[in-house]
């Protein structure tokens, strides 16, 4: 696979200059292929393309957005399994959560976007002034690896819905899905230079998208530390910057709960996609008298989980994603263990039998105290805290001590109580009993998990423009 050309005024035009980018299978450590690493020259065609396409496209009607939705999404559909695919090669997924989760995730914010455009409000009156809705102008994406097809989607539907033009640079670790995903616009019949698309890495192609002066909002999903540079790259243009950033969520387990469950479905839900998902429940919190049964549930699940090879249909884990993150989970893990934090599951090194790819062993830390450096910075890999508290009001005290405010998790018994949890908690979104999905709720963090929300109809917002018309009198 050579991926050296990019997607920019709806053709494939070879790169300015580059330079090219080995393609690694976190299973097998083996080279899928080369990536072009864009230019800012690259960046500025791209740009240049979306600027000229947002005339026509910001004046469209919503049929007409909604008729090409409609078209993408068949298309995506069409193409599912090979989106399946492209994401478990590059990034390590396993194939039933590739094909159950990660790439239907696509399609799920594609429809969402469009049901949303079909009833969203772009005006209103105001006695005798009007309220427009207006997109917002060009806008830059910077994507990242572990859920690469879901965070270019629920960028890129609302952007479209809204009238706006873009240019995506996605993960250089994991190309493929973007790729495809570019293939299938172009197959949609996307008018050429809404959607553009250049490959690069963050210090070049991404800092100059974060500079442009002709780029009128940038939204990129990665690190809290990605998040400060480009925000301060992107102060003096002044323009609209979106940001969703990491996570260290707190599950808080009640004494009310089907404790076992809880516990069990907490450690798995942690572990899932090798931890690798910024509202990954990282930190459990649990009853200080069951703490020692909590630990005993949380190690059998981690020495039960099935980690593997992504074709394996019995994989739970697959590998981290790539070299770095691997080498960080590990030295995390070491310094943890350093510091004297209790290990009850898991630990350094590869799972047994499993002796090339990145594979990390399902890890569990136990009678951790929230100072510690495994309950305050995000791993980011399947590594799970757990802190003992003493009563509700404790729980949520530890819970928002946290620089980060992503999600929450909480398990109770009563329902109203759960709520009441809830509310108390310092993070965007929050998940009662087991519920850990829905694409119409909002997503994005409080602190320094980032700011603005993604997903239904409050992933609109950050794409518009508000203007205000006083006298206008649209009864006269």
């Amino acid at each position: 696979m050579l991926y050296n050309r990019f997607y920019i005024n709806g053709e494939w035009l070879e790169p300015r200059e580059h330079s090219l980018k080995d393609i690694v299978n976190p299973a097998t450590e083996t080279v899928l292929g080369q990536v072009a690493l864009g230019s800012p020259a690259d960046i500025d065609r791209a740009v240049s393309a979306a600027a000229k396409a947002f005339e026509s496209w910001s004046v469209t009607t919503i049929k007409e957005r909604m008729a090409l939705l409609d078209r993408i999404i068949n298309c995506f559909n069409r193409r599912i399994d090979e989106m399946a695919e492209a994401i478990s090669a590059e990034m390590g997924a396993p194939m039933n959560m590739a094909r159950n989760s990660q790439a239907p995730m696509g399609t799920a914010h594609l429809e969402v976007a469009r049901n949303v455009l079909g009833s969203f409000d772009f005006d209103e009156t105001l006695d005798g002034s009007h309220v427009f809705r207006e997109p917002v102008g060009v806008c830059g994406f910077i994507t990242p690896w572990n859920w690469p097809v879901n965070q270019i989607a629920c960028k890129v539907a609302p952007a479209l819905a809204c009238g706006c033009t873009m240019v995506l640079k996605p993960s250089e670790l994991a190309p493929l899905s973007a790729q495809l995903f570019a293939e299938i616009l172009h197959e949609a019949g996307v008018p050429a230079g809404v959607f553009n698309m250049v490959h690069g890495d963050g210090p070049v192609a991404g800092a100059r998208l974060s500079t442009h002066p002709n780029v009128d909002m940038l939204s990129l999903t990665g690190s809290t530390r990605a998040g400060a540079l480009v925000s301060k790259a992107a102060a003096d243009t002044v323009k609209r910057v979106v940001l969703e950033l990491g996570g260290k969520s707190a599950n808080i387990i009640l004494d009310d709960a089907d404790f076992e469950q809880a516990v069990a479905e907490g450690a798995a839900v942690c572990f899932n996609n090798a931890g690798q998902s910024c509202n990954s429940p990282s930190r459990m919190l649990v009853p200080k008298e069951l703490h020692d049964k909590a630990v005993e549930i949380a190690a059998k699940t981690a020495n039960a989980t099935v980690v593997g090879l992504p074709q394996d249909e019995n994989t739970q884990v697959g590998p981290l994603s790539n070299a770095a993150q691997f080498n960080k989970v590990q030295s995390m893990i070491e310094e943890a263990i350093r510091q004297g934090t209790h290990l009850s599951a898991g630990g350094l090194g590869r799972p047994a039998g499993l002796e090339k790819g990145f594979f990390a062993k399902p890890t569990v830390f136990s009678n951790v105290s929230n100072d510690m450096m495994i309950a305050q910075e995000e791993v980011f890999g399947p590594v799970l805290a757990i802190i003992p508290y003493n009563d509700e009001e404790d729980a949520i005290k530890i819970a928002n001590d946290s620089s980060y405010g992503l999600a929450g998790y909480v398990q109770s018994g009563n329902l109203k109580r759960a709520r009441s949890v809830a509310k108390k908690l310092r993070a965007g979104t929050i998940f009662l009993n087991g519920n850990n999905y829905d694409a119409n709720a909002p997503f994005g963090g409080y602190k320094q998990s980032g700011n603005g929300r993604e997903w239904g109809s409050f992933g609109f917002h950050d794409f518009l423009e508000i203007k205000g018309v006083v006298g206008f009198h649209p009864q006269q």
